[in-house]
């Protein structure tokens, strides 16, 4: 398709299309809208930042405007779950854009906030319900949404929600739907577990790939510098210091990590700010509001609390961690060179992470660039990750096992029983991801951490 005008929307969404400039679909966009449109089950591999998002909204908001039905108590037409409070903040946003000419109701129930008030909301019934997994089986726990009348499931972010342990939670909500279902689930990735999920959650799905499986974005420079751990931060200061950037997002892989980071720059004399799952959604809002009108050029983010951040403009992207997930490497450096523009992904590598960068070289099928010290080689000096092959890092202080942290108390998450000795995570320790199947968890799961700062919805007349 070349222009949004040759899908047939009704004239409602046209207008709103019209209002925002829209005129030509991306490539997701083109080939996702028809199949929606149809009614056909899809599987959509792409990356962020190539307007996903507007290809499953688009043609739902349509069949909901061609085919009114009465709201039903506790009940929704269409569920969208997302792995994040920000990304599910997002969605119902671009609902509400898309949707403002039409008489669509629409509701946001994600961990972090009262559930009273969420339940109060969903009492009447809604068209559209986007939720995070644990705070949806909470909200069926208690009896306040019935899942029987869903018309349409949407899994977006699939490969995330599965790093971050939702599978079980997906599972139980899917229990509750009707079989005879549209089902569309899209992911930046393809590993076999999302290929597995989709063979039983979908009927005959399409298959839209607008990028090749575990490719990088295609105008963003990429390059390695190998260094010391301890060199890490007065590198970056001295890059920031020196470098003219618009905007430039800093991925640490914990929390803590982030925090210090910020407060290394700080006392370099560069504004920076962070942004992960132990800061409250003001301060987070107000981080993203200077960092999108450049008050404030860097940010430093946790992988969880990125996945919501949609800012234009994000010339670098810095890994001062590399992921121990090599998948995490493609969404991260997926967030500069959007919407044509280029973009540059600097990594810093010290020796313990060589594993992760063969990893995630060994993904994306391309070595990437080293600048600085030498690479270390695979047999050289190994640091404690490649002694021992089940050893796996620790995340702020915890270490992270098979399973989940959290617990089903406050937020819908699961709580492990006990503390483990030292004897026993080393039996129990996973390896690193590169030599295993399993996706890890991270401790940044979108119900911990202070609240969202309230329930979201839309109600247009």
């Amino acid at each position: 398709m070349t222009s949004f005008t040759q899908f047939g929307f009704v004239a409602p969404i046209t207008r709103a299309l019209a209002e925002e400039r829209y005129t030509v679909p991306t490539p997701v966009q083109g080939e996702t809208i028809p199949l929606v449109l149809a009614g056909r089950d899809v599987v959509g591999i792409a990356q962020t930042g190539t307007g996903k998002t507007a290809a499953f909204a688009l043609p739902i908001l349509h069949r909901l405007a061609v085919s009114p039905v009465r709201r039903q108590p506790k009940t929704c037409r269409v569920l969208v779950l997302s792995p994040t409070r920000e990304l599910s903040g997002q969605i119902l946003e671009s609902f509400r854009t898309y949707g403002r000419h039409l008489r669509i109701d629409a509701a946001l129930a994600i961990g972090g906030v009262s559930i009273g008030g969420q339940v109060r909301r969903l009492a009447a019934g809604v068209d559209i319900l986007v939720a995070t997994p644990g705070r949806l089986v909470d909200l069926v726990k208690t009896g306040a949404v019935r899942l029987d009348r869903v018309e349409v499931l949407v899994l977006d972010e699939a490969d995330r929600m599965l790093d971050m342990g939702f599978l079980p939670d997906i599972r139980r909500i899917v229990a509750k739907l009707p079989a005879a279902r549209q089902t569309l689930l899209f992911s930046a990735t393809m590993p076999p577990a999302i290929a597995e999920l989709a063979q039983q959650f979908l009927e005959e799905p399409a298959r839209v790939a607008v990028t090749p499986v575990a490719s990088t974005a295609e105008r963003v420079e990429q390059r390695i510098v190998h260094l010391d751990r301890g060199a890490k931060l007065p590198t970056l200061i001295d890059f920031l210091r020196r470098e003219t950037c618009d905007r430039v997002l800093v991925f640490t892989r914990t929390k803590h990590g982030a925090d210090k980071v910020v407060r290394g720059l700080q006392r370099g004399g560069v504004a920076a700010s962070a942004i992960h799952g132990n800061k409250s959604q003001n301060n987070r809002e107000r981080a993203l509001a200077a960092f999108r009108d450049g008050s404030v050029r860097t940010l430093v983010a946790t992988d969880i609390a990125a996945r919501g951040i949609d800012v234009d403009g994000i010339s670098h992207v810095i890994n001062f961690d590399l992921p121990n997930e090599p998948e995490s490497y493609v969404h991260r450096i997926g967030r500069t060179a959007r919407a044509g523009a280029a973009g540059t992904a600097i990594s810093y590598c010290s020796a313990d992470e060589v594993p992760y960068l063969r990893a995630i070289e060994k993904l994306i099928r391309i070595a990437i660039p080293s600048t600085g010290g030498a690479a270390p080689a695979r047999s050289a000096n190994a640091a404690p990750e490649q002694r021992s092959p089940h050893h796996r890092p620790k995340q702020d202080g915890k270490h992270v096992s098979g399973r989940p942290a959290g617990g089903k108390h406050g937020h819908g998450q699961r709580r492990g029983k006990g503390s483990w000795s030292k004897s026993k995570r080393r039996r129990f320790s996973q390896p690193p991801r590169q030599a295993r199947g399993a996706h890890s968890h991270t401790d940044d799961r979108e119900g911990r951490g202070p609240a969202y700062s309230a329930f979201g919805f839309m109600r247009q007349s």
